[in-house]
């Protein structure tokens, strides 16, 4: 009785993190279930560094 999770980043965010990441090409020829654990993470670490960019941004004057 697993419960499927819903993602948090859009499909579009995902695939542009793989292009800036460089392995956008993996997931092109295999799927997400392609890329290295370690991909993943940087992919988690980026979009974290760009919502807090974000955030700062917004709450300045």
């Amino acid at each position: 009785m697993g419960r499927r999770r819903r993602g948090v980043m859009s499909e579009q965010l995902k695939y542009e993190l793989a292009k800036d990441l460089g392995f956008y090409n993996t997931v092109q020829e295999e799927g997400w279930g392609g890329i290295k654990a370690k991909d993943a993470g940087n992919m988690v670490k980026r979009a974290i560094q760009l919502a807090e960019q974000a955030a700062a941004k917004s709450q300045q004057p």
